[in-house]
């Protein structure tokens, strides 16, 4: 069966629809109300369950080293992440790579109950249903031993399949522009995969987890001193080209892959002059030359039957289609940071704190709360510091992971504080740039307080807006999920919708929902860091979202809702090792 819609190039079968007005027709149809739902099957298909894990057939897998905690590179300790002092920077290798993918996107452990098993990985997924496949596309790097080419990260193997061969030399000259060592890093996603139980508001959560790999994927590369920024002059017909997706003969009747983004990451070095830039952009000729290589490997089919798709996704994948070219590029005089030789020196993984290893192998979704555990102000202040992409007050540009997304802050955060010590409980917001402030008060009731909190950083544009007791009210607009009300706080991630749409361009769609993910990630691990557990929601009432604050049109809209507590462990569950199967299979082989 199939869902039909509009054409999205005509309505009434004639007049153009522009491209913005195809997504925001879009996000307004996979709204939840109060009295209906978005569009899903509408139940759980499991005999089609579509299988976590991409393989190609025939693309040669390379295992990655298992590495131990105590291995090196060790891990820094969380703080240092954050601190401008950097991390002592690590060279390519199979082992730092296998480090870079273990902190982003692997395994992080099993759960078992009964006769079932199911994965989790470090970055977080919508129903753990793991949409965003990631690739690597690697030229001759002294000390790495992999041949030129483009992998594709199993992580279920934690190894890297050679999906092409591309000739070293015209590689070479397309990175020729970017700092020494540097590679490139691409995220896709595999839209079925949450459509199977979504329906049509899948494309929604397929963003917000391309956000989380970003997120994901600037921290692991943090912890190894390596820097990282989106190269979001790339148009995706090129993005589609070098990561393999338009290749049809390659996917055949297997899913296809939607090519989201590029990243370029490379080892830190000291900048000592200014005037030293970064493209975000590739050169399309010399990419021509690069993809012109021998390719590996056919997709593998991950649902045997599909009983529904959904046109509508396809309609605002089309919609949002990145196809403009710009040629950007960024300076690194402050933008990016690396450690001083002295620094290197005296710097230890044994500092105060826990380990970033730690919290990111800890991270999981919660999926429960207490509905009694507090946090301190200051951890919380400390959490929406940490989320503030513009380092106020201050000669640093962006904080970690923030420089690697090249685009100026349009999600802002409507905050239901339940149980933070020091503050009433209530409606708050913040605004993640101190500009912005006048646009985000107009868009809103007129009549909410817009107070300063006590305690709060003088910096940080915090403001309480309404007192009161906000569980029920949290709990009913999140799809009256408890663990909106249960934990110490909730929040809404509310974005400028409709202008940045018209001014930017229909293709700045996925990347509110990016935003929201890299925002995402950054509280889910300050989260581990306080003691608490946090979770995504991606099930809201929207509208009913935006009349709490008094929104009456598209000037902003909730993209995203998040939530932080003490977690309620099911002790019904067991936990297993993430790389346990490995471990079993070579004890297999051995004997």
């Amino acid at each position: 069966m199939h869902t039909k819609n509009l054409n999205p190039n005509t309505a009434g079968g004639s007049t153009p629809i522009d491209p913005i007005d195809r997504v925001i027709r879009y996000h307004v149809q996979t709204k939840h109300h109060f009295n209906r739902y978005a569009r899903s099957l509408g139940y759980l298909d499991w005999a089609n369950q579509p299988d976590p894990f991409r393989r190609f057939d025939g693309a040669q897998l390379i295992p990655l080293p298992l590495l131990k905690p105590d291995e090196e590179p060790l891990s820094p300790t969380y703080d240092a992440m954050y601190e401008r002092i950097g991390i002592p920077c690590q060279p390519v290798s199979l082992k730092t790579l296998s480090r870079f993918f273990e902190f982003a996107l692997a395994l992080s452990a099993w759960k078992k109950a009964g006769e079932s098993e199911w994965a989790l990985r470090s970055n977080p997924s919508s129903g753990n249903l793991h949409p965003t496949e990631s690739y690597v596309v690697l030229p001759q790097i002294h000390g790495l031993d992999l041949a030129a080419g483009l992998y594709h990260y199993a992580p279920k193997e934690h190894g890297v399949e050679r999906r092409a061969d591309f000739q070293a030399d015209p590689l070479a000259r397309l990175m020729a522009a970017f700092p020494h060592n540097a590679f490139l890093f691409g995220l896709t996603s595999v839209h079925w995969r949450e459509a199977w139980k979504y329906g049509e508001r899948a494309f929604r959560y397929c963003n917000h987890d391309v956000g989380h790999a970003i997120g994901a994927a600037r921290i692991a590369a943090a912890t190894l001193g390596w820097n990282m920024v989106l190269l979001d002059g790339v148009d995706q017909d090129t993005v589609a080209m070098l990561l393999g997706t338009d290749r049809k003969e390659d996917f055949g009747e297997a899913e296809p892959e939607h090519p989201d983004c590029l990243a370029v990451i490379w080892p830190s070095q000291h900048v000592k002059r200014q005037g030293v830039e970064v493209p975000l952009f590739l050169d399309a000729a010399t990419m021509k030359d690069v993809v012109g290589g021998i390719w590996h490997g056919k997709a593998n089919r991950l649902s045997q039957e599909h009983g529904v798709h959904w046109d509508i996704i396809d309609e605002a994948a089309e919609a949002s289609w990145k196809q403009q070219t710009t040629t950007p590029a960024i300076d690194l005089q402050g933008q990016f940071w690396s450690l001083s030789d002295a620094l290197r020196a005296s710097r230890t993984t044994s500092d105060a704190g826990p380990t970033a290893g730690q919290i990111i192998r800890q991270r999981r979704s919660a999926v429960s709360f207490d509905g009694k555990t507090s946090i301190a102000a200051s951890s919380f202040f400390q959490m929406m510091q940490r989320v503030m992409p513009l380092a106020e007050c201050s000669q640093l540009k962006r904080p970690m992971p923030w420089d690697a997304w090249p685009y100026d802050p349009v999600i802002h955060l409507l905050i239901f504080v339940h149980r933070v010590d020091g503050l009433t409980s209530g409606l708050y917001c913040l605004v993640r740039d101190s500009r912005k402030v006048s646009f985000v008060q107009q868009a809103m009731n007129p009549e909410l307080i817009w107070s300063r909190a006590p305690g709060c950083p003088a910096d940080l544009p915090f403001y309480g807006l309404l007192e009161g007791d906000a569980r029920k009210l949290a709990v009913q607009v999140s799809c009256h999920q408890d663990i909106a009300g249960d934990s110490a706080f909730s929040f809404g991630m509310v974005a400028e919708f409709e202008g940045t749409l018209r001014e930017c361009g229909a293709w700045w769609y996925p990347r509110l929902f990016w935003e929201a993910g890299l925002l995402g990630q950054v509280m889910y691990l300050e989260a581990e860091a306080a003691g608490v557990r946090a979770t995504g929601i991606g099930c809201f009432f929207d509208d009913p979202v935006h009349e709490i604050i008094g929104i009456q049109n598209l000037a902003m809209q909730s993209v995203y809702h998040f939530t932080v507590g003490g977690p309620v462990e099911d002790q019904r569950l067991q936990v297993l090792p993430p790389y346990g199967h490995l471990v079993r299979d070579e004890v297999k082989s051995e004997t």
